[in-house]
């Protein structure tokens, strides 16, 4: 059976309350996950816990959810990816997120030319523009925290690639003047 058509009959039984098809569902996807989660841990350098215990906190966040609607498997990847920035960023303020002692995360090089952002600015600039924007604040979710390509989140959306690029241009712009010209509160 092609991989493709296993994880999408996974998901509908899943949907539907298996609960053993949503453990071979992360089975078949955590080398994807594991690939997420240590790229979100390269970013954030002061934190105690390894990629599998952040892979393992975003799954049981997923399980506590129970039955969630998630339409293919790019739904379930950008849903744990944004599980699993949630987690860093709960890190993050439970460490004490003075800025002196907390490194900076890197927005991916050939996104953002290798600039280094604090994970609690970016967390708080993203709610923020999620408050203006949601599907802008989705986008970047998928794309940074997700690391998804821009072909699986026009399915996710809906949306063509051109207008996602231009989306994505726009968020990292209002993102960037939101870091820059950070207000608090």
């Amino acid at each position: 059976m092609n991989a493709s058509l296993r994880i999408d009959e996974l998901i509908l039984r899943w949907r539907g309350g298996d609960d053993a098809a949503r453990d071979r569902l992360v089975e078949l996807l955590y080398p994807e996950l594991r690939t997420i989660a240590s790229a979100q841990m390269r970013r954030e350098r002061h934190v105690s816990f390894s990629s599998g215990d952040l892979i393992n906190d975003a799954i049981l966040k997923l399980v506590r959810m129970g039955r969630i609607d998630i339409a293919d498997r790019n739904h379930v990847i950008a849903l744990a990816a944004r599980l699993m920035r949630n987690i860093l960023v709960d890190h993050a303020r439970q460490k004490g997120t003075d800025k002196r002692h907390h490194h900076k995360v890197e927005l991916n090089a050939d996104i953002d030319g290798g600039q280094r952002i604090d994970l609690i600015s970016l967390e708080s600039a993203l709610t923020r523009l999620g408050a203006i924007d949601a599907q802008l604040a989705e986008l970047v979710e998928m794309r940074y925290f997700g690391g998804m390509a821009m072909g699986d989140i026009a399915e996710v959306t809906g949306l063509s690639e051109a207008t996602l690029k231009r989306r994505w241009r726009t968020a990292r712009a209002w993102l960037q003047d939101a870091i820059e010209n950070r207000i608090d509160g």
